[in-house]
């Protein structure tokens, strides 16, 4: 899977999906945070996403559905390497919600507000994803990446 290189400047505005709340959990949410991503996801991905904690503000964006208090997404950034977007994921029953979108472009303003001018998203399955939403393009030879650490 090929690494993305994403451009932050003239990226399009966030559009918050009704009925979701978009920002960055506090320290003591950690947890909750946390066993989100584990279930979902992993515990490959917890590890990362947990090292978006050691940073005040955290580096890291959930979307939680107000009316039920769940959170339904995340997008971390500067965890596996500085300059990185991700992991992100959404809950399956989410999905095409926009809360994808919405989790990715608030993390990309994110950095883009910090000084980077690009982003790498690293190891990326759903390439067309990222390219419909911030004009993703793929990194020639980047595969297999980062990720080619054999523990």
């Amino acid at each position: 899977m090929p690494d993305l290189l994403v451009p932050l400047y003239g990226l399009p505005p966030v559009e918050v999906p009704e009925g979701y709340w978009v920002g960055n959990p506090l320290a003591h949410q950690s947890p909750i945070v946390l066993d989100f991503v584990e279930e979902y996801f992993g515990k490959g991905w917890k590890a990362e996403a947990a090292v978006a904690f050691t940073h005040i503000p955290p580096r890291l964006k959930v979307a939680l559905d107000e009316s039920t208090g769940t959170i339904h997404g995340f997008c971390c950034w500067d965890c596996t390497a500085r300059g990185f977007l991700g992991p992100v994921g959404v809950a399956d029953t989410a999905r095409g919600r926009g809360v994808g979108r919405t989790v990715v472009l608030s993390v990309l303003h994110s950095m883009r507000n910090a000084g980077y001018g690009y982003a790498i998203v690293g190891g990326v399955g759903p390439v067309e994803f990222f390219q419909s939403i911030c004009d993703a393009r793929i990194i020639e030879g980047s595969d297999p990446g980062i990720y080619d650490n054999p523990i």
